[in-house]
């Protein structure tokens, strides 16, 4: 093997470090999440929204520091069902597979999704439902939901493709609140843990503007290093010709 052949493997290596590193940090940004119901299931939506039994791709549109918008896809990821303002929520333990929080529902029907949470994330999102619908879901229940004016509903279900679209804007800046089963109004804490001090503000050091640091670069960085010293040692042992 001679020094070109050498080079052009080390070339080819970097180039799968670089592209393979970057899109592990993404994945872990939008938090693209297959799911499989077996049964059908409640999102919010217009009335009461439900899926089919089957196979649906949930992933994060945009996460601002106090609003995360998430969209509910099918498979192939060429439809999309929803478009769900939701609130962080925190968990003091995270877990390696999906959770997916439902709320307890009479016999027969489908259980309307509360909260989803990404594998190993302490962050997870809390599902905003439209107000007539959240304080029917309070009373089948008997517990608080995160509620939104209900004529925003419509918004929910209007395919977007952009952050800066008028339906997602809309969903940023909708009063959110939590009702009871009696429509009362209450505290959002009464619905959703917010971090500890420290954790909260980490996250707002972090921006919202960028991706977060999901994945560091210091991996990338000694890999290279190597991958320039085995291109040294290997040029000095291999013989020209």
């Amino acid at each position: 093997m001679n020094r070109f052949k050498v080079l052009t493997m080390i070339f080819c290596i970097a180039l799968v470090a670089f592209a393979v590193i970057p899109g592990v940090k993404a994945d872990n940004w939008n938090k693209k999440t297959i799911v499989t119901f077996s049964v059908p299931v409640e999102i919010p939506g217009v009335g009461a929204q439900v899926l089919p039994a089957g196979t649906y791709v949930f992933k994060l549109m945009d996460s601002p520091s106090n609003r995360n918008i998430v969209q509910v896809f099918n498979e192939p990821m060429d439809h999309v069902y929803a478009t769900i303002l939701a609130i962080p929520n925190y968990r003091l333990k995270a877990t390696d597979k999906t959770v997916m929080t439902f709320g307890e529902r009479a016999v027969g029907s489908p259980e309307a999704i509360r909260a989803w949470f990404y594998p190993g994330a302490n962050w997870g999102q809390e599902f905003v439902y439209p107000k007539t619908r959240a304080i029917e879901l309070a009373k089948l229940t008997n517990q608080p939901v995160l509620a939104m004016p209900s004529e925003l509903a419509t918004t929910i279900v209007i395919p977007v493709k952009a952050v800066n679209e008028p339906p997602v804007i809309a969903l940023k800046t909708a009063p959110v609140e939590a009702v009871k089963p009696t429509g009362e109004e209450i505290a959002l804490t009464e619905v959703v843990e917010f971090p500890p001090a420290r954790e909260a503000a980490m996250e707002t050091s972090t921006g919202t503007d960028s991706l977060p640091k999901t994945a560091s670069e210091l991996p990338l960085l000694g890999l290279l290093g190597l991958l320039s010293l085995g291109a040294g040692v290997a040029l000095w042992a291999v013989p020209k010709g």
